[in-house]
């Protein structure tokens, strides 16, 4: 997807006879990378004024170039989201007002007519047995802003493991590649059918097992791992019929990325003002992204072909402000709900103003790792071990 460009004022382009990235380095951090790595120029200890004023100079000189930066982006860039090329119907940047959003705390949230689903996967493996288990939980308002209801659904997957067994004698005859695509976790199961369960089990709960009329997701809707199925063709077709169900048939939903990353939408959502959102463009391009970068075959390709062209475009992403001290939010909506949905995540996420991110995502996230988390894993994981008869010669260690 392409990046957004961004002023680029007071940056040297590196010197083409400088060390690969060494130039870059130092266009970056205003110093060479042989000085960071200098120990001589490491300080002593701890000198908290010294430390206290350079930290004021570099956070007095950062806001004053990025108030000129915001300025910048809302005079030359933001007026472009509606005419460039990738812009989706609507694109362009929005206000949702004070009244909107309370009607949407009255109306929808604090009804309990929009839940949100988390879910989390934790493993235990030994040489013989490997146990995955996958949690999610649904969270909405119970009436208030204060009281939440919630729902648990849970999956164990065992799986017998003759499989490092085999994985070691084929390694001995030297028949497996030493790139192996396939990542095993400590339980067995392949890490990458591990994170593609999970991710649909999120989006499955939240199209087949919950009733209120907003649903509210983590992350992409279409993520790659479905759209690919890693491999694993029971995944893709799964993903790709119960996503098609959640676009074409459900369609109140909307979906908030925990992590913005992307250095253009970052740059674009700071941009915003308290309360405003931006419509940018749908998944078209994001789908043939992954139809040109995943090696499917002819049949998953033609599959995955005929969702991303009838899917793809009915899906748009865009970011919010919900606080000018919080981070903008990457978010994701169906074309004729999304400026509803936006307002849904907006209305959510002032209830955290210094996050900016939904709360009711927050709260499933803390419950899911409450309930289903590591520790409590292991400790189940422990307590079965413990009721086990003992081995003979485990009994005559007794």
């Amino acid at each position: 997807m392409e990046e957004p460009e961004v002023p680029t004022e007071g940056r040297k382009p590196p010197d083409a006879n400088d060390r690969a990235g060494d130039g870059d380095y130092l266009a970056s951090f205003e110093e060479s990378l042989p000085q960071t790595l200098d120990m001589e120029r490491w300080a002593n200890g701890l000198e908290l004024e010294a430390i206290m004023r350079a930290f004021r100079e570099q956070i007095g000189g950062s806001m004053r170039k990025e108030d000129k930066l915001r300025a910048t982006i809302r005079q030359e860039l933001l007026p472009l989201l509606k005419t460039r090329s990738q812009a989706s119907k609507g694109a362009g940047v929005y206000h949702a007002t004070e009244a909107q959003l309370k009607a949407v705390h009255e109306g929808h949230l604090f009804r309990g007519n929009v839940e949100a689903v988390y879910g989390s996967a934790v493993s235990h493996g030994t040489q013989a047995l490997g146990i995955t288990q996958l949690g999610i939980a649904a969270v909405g308002y119970g009436g208030s802003s204060g009281t939440f209801s919630q729902r648990l659904f849970r999956k164990d997957v065992t799986l017998q493991m003759d499989v490092p067994f085999k994985q070691a004698h084929e390694h001995i005859d030297r028949r497996e590649p030493h790139s192996c695509q396939v990542l095993w976790s400590k339980d067995g199961l392949p890490r990458q059918a591990k994170r593609g369960i999970r991710t649909y089990a999120e989006r499955a709960i939240l199209v087949e097992r919950l009733q209120a009329e907003w649903r509210m997701g983590l992350g992409n809707p279409l993520a790659y791992e479905l759209i690919t199925g890693f491999g694993y063709r029971g995944l893709m077709d799964a993903s790709l019929e119960m996503l098609g169900n959640l676009i074409e048939r459900h369609q109140k939903f909307v979906f908030v990325t925990d992590k913005l990353e992307h250095r253009g939408f970052l740059s674009l959502g700071h941009s915003l003002n308290t309360g405003e959102y931006a419509i940018l463009e749908t998944l078209e391009a994001y789908g043939e992204e992954i139809l040109d970068g995943w090696h499917y075959d002819n049949e998953g390709l033609q599959k995955a072909r005929a969702f991303v062209e009838r899917y793809c475009p009915q899906v748009v992403m865009g970011l919010y402000r919900a606080s000018n001290n919080s981070p903008p939010q990457l978010f994701y909506a169906h074309q004729e709900h999304v400026h509803f949905a936006v307002r849904v995540a907006m209305a959510d996420s002032i209830l955290l103003p210094e996050q900016g991110f939904p709360m009711l995502l927050d709260v499933a996230a803390m419950t899911c790792q409450s309930v289903f988390g590591e520790d409590g894993f292991q400790e189940l994981v422990k307590d079965a071990q413990a009721e086990q008869p003992a081995t003979p010669k485990e009994a005559r260690r007794a």
